[in-house]
């Protein structure tokens, strides 16, 4: 059985996508990311909870704030990248649940009244969200950067807030020259999928 997603989309978005380590000066526009955005909010997360927040750090001071927080291996990537954006979960998701699950707007207190359960949800459905977004990034001709090699505790007092758990940076935009490490191996399917 084929796929019914033709084989140049899932090049573009499964065979032939790498993580870009470098880039062109090529501007990533807001508007890019607004389109990326609007595709991947329909992928599902729990309760429809929807915890990932974006931010893009565009200007030179947050870039240079940003760079120092990065593990070494990641610091020249990201000062060069277009446009860099912080991944995180809001550990407050719940406030919006009355808007965003209508139908069981009691959801919000019933299943996340409690932190501890709300920050374990929010860490799952936020890293599912990053995905889509990775290939939202990749759909949008764009390449991705996801790294996740910096001081997390850094990065959320420098641009979040404790209500905020940075879970990756993304540096985004065209791949530049020499811009992907030889493909690492993958798993085979017999090797994952067992039947019961």
């Amino acid at each position: 059985m084929s796929l019914v997603l033709d084989a140049a989309a899932q090049d573009l978005l499964f065979r032939e996508a790498r993580t870009a380590n470098t880039f062109t000066d090529e501007p990533v526009t807001d508007e890019q990311i607004l389109a990326i955005y609007d595709l991947v909010k329909y992928g599902p997360t729990s309760s429809n909870q929807s915890p990932l927040r974006i931010t893009l750090v565009r200007s030179p001071e947050a870039r240079e704030r940003l760079v120092r927080l990065m593990a070494e291996p990641n610091r020249q990537k990201t000062a060069s990248a277009p446009l860099v954006a912080i991944l995180a979960t809001d550990n407050e998701f719940h406030e919006e649940l009355p808007r965003l699950v209508p139908h069981f707007p009691q959801v919000k207190d019933l299943l996340y009244a409690e932190r501890p359960t709300r920050e374990a949800s929010a860490a799952l459905n936020g890293a599912l969200q990053a995905a889509y977004f990775i290939i939202g990034i990749r759909a949008a001709g764009l390449a991705a950067g996801p790294m996740s090699g910096f001081d997390a505790a850094g990065v959320r007092k420098e641009f979040l807030d404790d209500d905020h758990t940075p879970l990756m940076v993304v540096n985004i935009g065209k791949p530049g020259p020499n811009a992907w490490f030889p493909r690492a191996p993958r798993l085979d399917a017999d090797e994952v999928i067992t039947t019961v």
